[in-house]
């Protein structure tokens, strides 16, 4: 398969769901031709700001290959991944994005990631979001537990 048909499922999946009252956007994870999973936008069916199509298209894999790693994976993406969801790429070791439309594209009907991309790129706690930082002794009890349970790395799938 190739670049073309995987952007073009994105956008098939993406019209089923307008066609659904969703939103524009549809995404499909491959790794090695193998397709692993697909998303669709569902932020304001699903009630859930997190809810965009690479997001679910991550979900749907790790809950069908339970592992939250999808190393050496594809996302093909009808739009241009927002921050949270090319965090969550990153996160989830997605090696390789390829998307559709750009802000450019996206912008005349109000979808558009310069802002959000801008407001990520300032220092943490100056998003526009208030951040307090209240350390409290106890959650050091949480970390040692966790160590005493899973050893001194990181947690693995």
């Amino acid at each position: 398969m190739n670049d073309k048909h995987y952007l073009l499922r994105s956008i098939q999946i993406a019209k089923e769901n307008v066609d659904r009252g969703g939103q524009p956007f549809g995404a499909v994870l491959v790794r090695n031709d193998q397709v692993l999973a697909e998303g669709v936008n569902e932020t304001y069916i699903a009630h859930d700001p997190t809810a965009h199509a690479e997001i679910q298209a991550l979900r749907n894999a790790s809950q069908t290959f339970k592992s939250s790693q999808h190393t050496g994976s594809t996302m093909y993406a009808s739009g241009i991944p927002c921050p949270m969801c090319m965090a969550a790429m990153i996160a989830a070791g997605v090696e390789r994005v390829v998307y559709c439309a750009d802000d450019k594209e996206g912008a005349p009907f109000g979808w558009s990631t310069q802002a959000f991309y801008q407001k990520m790129r300032q220092d943490f706690g100056q998003q526009g979001v208030k951040v307090e930082h209240l350390p409290l002794a106890e959650k050091r009890q949480v970390y040692e537990d966790w160590q005493a349970r899973f050893g001194q790395g990181p947690a693995q799938d």
